[in-house]
C-alpha cells in the first residue's frame, strides 16, 4: 500500500527493497484493491483489448507483435510478446517475478498458444537483486526459430538467443516508412541485425542494399531471410561483417557514397550517467553517415536509449549534421508501434526515437 503521510490510501504497488525503484504501482484506485489471480485476470484482458483495438489479430498465424508492455499496461515490469502461437516473457521487477505463475496461468487461458518462453536475462533484472531465469514456462516450445510474417515480410525468430526476446517488433510500422524512400535507390544499413529493414527496402525496389553488422551469426540469418523472400540476388544485396564505427569510417576515406543510410544501433545508455557518453556516440555514427550520403539522400536515424528524450536525440543530429557541413530536414518522427503504448502517466514508456531526415 503506498499512502499519505497522514495514511490516505494513494496506490497498491510491489515492493523492492534492492531497487532505486523501491515501489512500482499496480493500481491507482483509491479503495485499496486485492492484487490476486482476478486483478490480473481483469488487467491482461483489457490489454489484450487495447491491441485487438488497434488491429492486432491474437488469432492471426505466423503474427507477432507486443501483448503485454510493462507500465503501459499497468504491469510493470512485465513484458511479453507473441511470435505466432508461442509467447516470449520477461520478467523484469521483483513484483512481476512474485506473481509470474499467476500471469502465466493467465496468458495461456486468455491467448491462443501452445507455449511460453521466459527471457528475463536483462540488466533491469539485475538490478531489481534478481538472476537470470531463461526456459520454458508452459507448453511446447520448437527447437528450431519460429517463422513470422511482419507487412507480408516473412522472418525467423530465435527466442533462445536472439536479441529482446528475439526480434525488434517496435520498428515494424518504422521499417515500412523507411522503405517508401528506398525505391531505385542504394541503400546502407548499418546495425542491421538480422536485416529486417534492408529486406523491407529490396521489397521496395532499392537496386543496392548493403547490410553491415558486427555479428557475423545475425548476417547468415539476414542472408536467409533474403533468400525466405525471394529478394537474395548477389547484384542487389551485400552483406559487411564489421564494426560499424570503424566500416563507417573506411567508407568515407574511400568516398563511397549511398542514397539512403539507416542507423539502428543497440541501446547506447543504460543509466543517466551514460546519455553524455552515449550522446557522443550518437553524433559520431550520424556524423559519419551523413557525409556518406548523397545530396538530396535519406538519413534514417533511431536510438532506443530511454535516457536520451527526443529534443536532445534531434539535437545531436543537428549537430552531427552541422558538423559535416550539410542540411538536413525532418520529413518524419518515428517512435514505436501501437503494440508498445504510452500510457500519459508513464512517459518513460516512449523510449524509441527516431529522424527520417533529408539531408542536401
Amino acid at each position: 500500500m503506498v499512502a499519505t503521510a497522514g495514511g490516505q490510501p494513494l496506490a497498491v504497488a510491489s515492493y523492492s527493497p534492492l531497487s532505486q525503484i523501491i515501489a512500482r504501482i499496480w493500481s491507482f484506485d483509491p479503495d485499496p484493491e486485492r492484487i490476486d489471480r482476478k486483478f490480473f485476470e481483469r488487467t491482461i484482458c483489457a490489454a489484450l483489448e487495447r491491441r485487438k483495438a488497434a488491429g492486432f489479430d491474437l488469432n492471426a498465424p505466423q503474427s507477432a507483435f507486443r501483448l503485454l508492455f510493462a507500465e503501459s499496461d499497468n504491469l510493470p515490469g512485465v513484458i511479453v510478446d507473441r511470435y505466432a502461437d508461442v509467447l516470449v516473457c520477461q520478467f523484469l521487477s521483483s513484483g512481476a517475478e512474485r506473481w509470474k505463475t499467476d500471469i502465466v496461468s493467465v496468458l495461456k487461458e486468455a491467448v491462443p498458444c501452445t507455449g511460453i518462453f521466459e527471457r528475463s536475462d536483462t540488466s533491469a533484472r539485475m538490478k531489481e537483486g534478481l538472476s537470470a531465469s531463461v526456459g520454458v514456462l508452459w507448453g511446447g516450445i520448437p527447437d528450431e526459430a519460429i517463422p513470422i510474417t511482419e507487412n507480408g515480410i516473412r522472418f525467423l525468430v530465435d527466442i533462445r538467443q536472439g536479441h529482446k526476446t528475439g526480434f525488434y517488433l517496435d520498428q515494424a510500422q518504422n521499417r515500412k516508412a523507411v522503405a517508401g524512400h528506398c525505391t531505385g535507390k542504394s541503400v546502407l544499413n548499418a546495425f542491421c541485425y538480422t536485416g529486417a529493414f534492408g529486406i523491407y527496402a529490396l521489397r521496395e525496389g532499392a537496386h543496392r542494399v548493403v547490410q553491415m553488422d558486427a555479428s557475423g551469426q545475425a548476417l547468415e540469418t539476414a542472408r536467409i531471410h533474403a533468400a525466405m523472400n525471394g529478394l537474395s540476388e548477389k547484384d542487389r544485396l551485400e552483406h559487411v561483417c564489421a564494426d560499424v564505427f570503424e566500416a563507417l569510417r573506411r567508407f568515407r576515406d574511400r568516398g563511397e557514397t549511398f542514397d539512403v543510410v539507416i542507423l539502428d544501433p543497440p541501446k547506447f545508455a543504460e543509466s543517466k550517467h551514460q546519455v553524455e557518453r552515449a550522446c557522443r556516440g550518437y553524433k559520431d555514427i550520424n556524423l559519419l553517415a551523413v557525409k556518406l550520403i548523397r545530396p538530396g539522400g535519406i538519413l534514417a536515424t533511431f536510438s532506443c536509449s530511454g535516457m536520451v528524450p527526443p529534443p536532445l536525440f534531434q539535437k545531436v543530429i543537428a549537430d552531427a549534421a552541422c558538423d559535416a557541413g550539410r542540411e538536413a530536414r525532418i520529413l518524419r518522427w518515428c517512435h514505436q508501434g501501437l503494440d508498445h503504448p504510452v500510457v500519459l502517466s508513464f512517459p518513460e514508456g516512449l523510449y524509441l526515437k527516431g529522424l527520417i531526415c533529408r539531408i542536401e
